[in-house]
């Protein structure tokens, strides 16, 4: 059986440029929700991407609702898998890499094992997943769902949803979320770069953060009991 649903409307490309800029390692800092399991890992090294969320659920072997999706998504998308528990069966390579890329994919990323990892390189489309498998989907075209509420990482992800990637994770946000997360994350990193020369001449990081301050005057009030 197979579920198709219609493609979600893009987040707001000036939000997908602001939260770009946001590190989700950043975002780590002040939100708990939304993160995906860190076991669905960057391939590539040094890409970040913010993009829209396109779904789908592939089951076992059966990869055919991938190879759908290839001829759905528009520029700025992100396809987002969930491989229904298998961890065996290969459904990226370097031809579903080459073909998302052309379409405008910016990313891929899988609950699952990817393949052909040299041409994952070669074609430079950042791709995150679970590891590697010698063995891939097929096009059995038993059943398989696209645009339809997903589970990636652990996380729920619905078509339209907001996604930022990096080396460190990935991050799963409503439209509405991105630029409250996005500014706080990017004010807190131009912050943390104005610590970086105080540090590099001597200062101690708990010193100029207030740790060692607080922490006196907890232990102050414990002594005081």
């Amino acid at each position: 059986m197979f579920i198709v649903k219609d493609l979600p409307p893009t987040v707001e490309p000036a939000l997908l440029e602001l939260l770009v800029r946001a590190e989700p390692a950043t975002i780590g800092h002040f939100r708990h929700t939304g993160f995906m399991d860190p076991g669905i890992r960057a391939l590539l090294p040094d890409r970040r991407i913010a993009g829209t969320a396109v779904t789908v659920r592939c089951y076992g072997a059966d990869a055919s609702i991938v190879h759908y999706a290839l001829g759905k998504l528009r520029k700025g998308d992100i396809l987002v898998m969930d491989r229904a528990g298998d961890h065996r069966h290969a459904t990226c390579g370097g031809g579903v890499a080459l073909a998302a890329r052309e379409a405008g994919c910016i990313g891929i990323i899988i609950d699952g094992m990817a393949t052909d990892i040299q041409e994952l390189r070669d074609f430079g489309l950042p791709v995150w997943a679970r590891g590697l498998s010698a063995v891939t989907g097929k096009r059995q075209f038993v059943q398989g769902d696209f645009c339809v509420p997903v589970s990636c990482g652990g996380v729920p992800v619905a078509p339209g949803d907001a996604i930022v990637a990096d080396e460190n994770g990935v991050l799963v946000l409503k439209p509405h979320e991105v630029k409250e997360a996005a500014d706080r994350a990017i004010a807190m990193q131009e912050a943390e770069k104005k610590m970086w020369p105080r540090l590099i001449a001597g200062e101690r990081m708990p010193d100029i953060n207030g740790t060692n301050a607080r922490i006196a005057e907890i232990l102050a009030a414990q002594q005081a009991k």
